[in-house]
């Protein structure tokens, strides 16, 4: 299967609407190349402002920003864009629902080189907790194209965590807009339904296959909005099932399977597994596939749990 960059799907998304609307600034702490948004530098050098290693002075920066009516988007590593810039997130941006746009980017474990101290497995839980923002984690390329385009009529703060490494598209290149809250199924199936996002729709996909191969039929949902979680669409894709699955690169504290989990309390009484990371920090590895593997994130371990779930 195909693989793009999603860091090079986002710095061309906002070269593509900054060409459209001039009201898009781009703000960025000393990392550019990395999170590509030197794409836009080249292409609107008058909106781009380098802040350097300060997050916490580019988040107010770019609230200011929004409140005279610009649309900010700033883009740092994961682990810095919620960890260095909390507060400033969350009183200058999250409480006035200030439009800007904040980019994690090198989020999860995809940055397997640099270790613990980079790799952000708990920046959409922690920004998940805030009043007020919503959290995007796109599977692909195709999909953080469209997220970048919906990001800008949506009112209130966005935060999307982007993966380092080339991922497979599953997303139609298809002109539909996306939609904020909606899930996209990418496998149907009757037995066990996995609720999969970011990184994770792709082991899924391959689980599935895996399962398939012995007779037992799972359906994959992309979930990439983490917030709002919507209820009613989590009980369109449960119903009928058998078991239910949650596959997130993050800390299983707070993220994704804890949000569906409490979504179902009380409304559906099925097996339910959960494949994520234990209560631990990352570490330094030689590949991402690698790290997936140490922590229990492959399309074996993924299979594994719903076996599990099914009894």
């Amino acid at each position: 299967m195909e693989k793009k960059s999603l860091r090079i799907a986002y710095g061309e998304a906002l070269v593509e609407e900054g060409r459209l609307n001039p009201d898009i600034v781009v703000l960025e702490a000393d990392l550019g190349k990395s999170t590509m948004s030197c794409l836009f530098k080249d292409a609107f050098p008058e909106r781009y402002f380098e802040m350097g290693i300060a997050e916490q002075n580019m988040a107010s920066t770019a609230a200011g920003l929004a409140l005279a009516g610009k649309i900010p988007f700033y883009s740092t590593f994961a682990v810095f864009a919620f960890g260095r810039a909390y507060d400033q997130i969350r009183c200058g941006i999250a409480i006035p629902q200030a439009n800007v746009r904040i980019c994690g980017s090198s989020c999860g474990l995809s940055d397997f080189g640099d270790g613990k101290t980079h790799q952000s497995i708990e920046d959409a839980n922690v920004m998940s907790t805030i009043p007020n923002l919503t959290v995007l984690n796109p599977c692909d390329a195709v999909e953080t194209r469209k997220m970048v385009k919906a990001m800008l009529t949506h009112e209130g703060p966005v935060y999307i965590r982007i993966n380092r490494n080339d991922l497979p598209v599953f997303t139609a290149d298809d002109g539909v807009a996306y939609e904020i809250g909606k899930m996209q199924r990418i496998v149907e199936g009757s037995d066990v339904v996995i609720f999969a996002t970011g990184a994770m729709v792709w082991k899924s996909v391959e689980a599935a296959e895996l399962l398939e191969a012995e007779g037992i039929s799972v359906e994959v949902i992309n979930v990439s909005t983490l917030k709002p979680l919507c209820k009613k669409e989590i009980l369109k894709y449960v119903a009928g099932k058998k078991a239910i699955v949650v596959a997130e690169e993050a800390t299983k504290i707070g993220g994704l399977g804890s949000n569906i989990a409490a979504k179902l309390l009380g409304e559906v009484n099925l097996p339910f597994a959960h494949v994520g990371i234990d209560d631990v920090f990352g570490t330094s590895a030689h590949s991402y596939a690698e790290l997936l593997e140490h922590f229990g994130l492959t399309e074996k371990h993924i299979a594994q749990a719903a076996r599990k779930a099914l009894g």
